[in-house]
């Protein structure tokens, strides 16, 4: 079967001498994985299609017996070449896509979790994120994918759970003191999801040391690979 699709790279990795394999969240087909024959090769062709945060129009053959579909061809529609130049918009761009990975199934469509990806990469790419971002995001992928709280919790107000839900990302701007309470509650709320959901900590939590503003951290406590790591990081500012 051959097909097109919309989709977004959320992660690539090589494979073999010259192949890649990706995963690609799409509009009508959920999360697939894909390989990319020859791509690595100095005349590879769909090098760009493989790339983390490439959107675009994708055409897949895929046999229903095999576990990976190909790529045969695709055209490029976005890179956001803002949060590639940009650090902090790129690693919290790569959580999203991490997140994604880890909390929705393979070959199951939903045009509302794509939509999600899309609007905040898009706003992402446009203005640098607040510290409700993340968060917010957090929030509606878990309504999306099943794991949404009707109600607010931790005392949060009813108008504050709702504008975390419904409102442009970059309108989250959050400056009174209850609002930035309501906020800290919101990322306790994300941070206990993930520790009872996640059997290991997110990969992308760990590099360049992002204020914790800005992320909704997993407990240290429990994983020692996370204190190795800062222990590493000590060792080496030290030095």
């Amino acid at each position: 079967m051959i097909f097109t699709d919309q989709g977004i790279v959320l992660f690539r990795q090589d494979f073999r001498e010259a192949d890649r394999i990706i995963s690609l969240y799409t509009l009508q087909h959920g999360r697939i994985n894909l390989r990319l024959p020859g791509v690595n090769r100095a005349k590879g062709k769909l090098k760009a299609l493989s790339e983390p945060l490439s959107c675009g129009a994708y055409r897949i053959y895929a046999r229903s017996a095999h576990v990976l579909g190909t790529v045969t061809g695709g055209k490029i529609e976005q890179v956001f070449p803002h949060i590639r130049c940009d650090i902090n918009r790129q690693v919290l761009a790569l959580h999203f896509c991490e997140l994604f990975m880890r909390l929705t199934p393979l070959h199951q469509p939903s045009p509302e979790k794509y939509r999600l990806l899309l609007q905040a990469l898009t706003e992402l790419e446009l203005s640098a994120p607040t510290p409700a971002f993340a968060p917010a995001f957090t929030l509606r992928l878990m309504a999306a994918a099943g794991f949404g709280l009707d109600h607010p919790v931790l005392q949060i107000t009813p108008q504050f759970w709702k504008r975390m839900h419904e409102d442009a990302f970059s309108s989250l701007n959050f400056t009174e003191a209850e609002d930035l309470l309501s906020l800290s509650k919101c990322h306790e709320v994300c941070r206990r999801f993930l520790n009872q959901i996640l059997t290991y900590p997110l990969q992308t939590l760990r590099p360049f040391t992002l204020p914790a503003e800005d992320m909704a951290p997993l407990s240290s406590q429990k994983h020692s690979s996370s204190q190795d790591t800062e222990s590493k990081l000590a060792a080496a500012s030290a030095s």
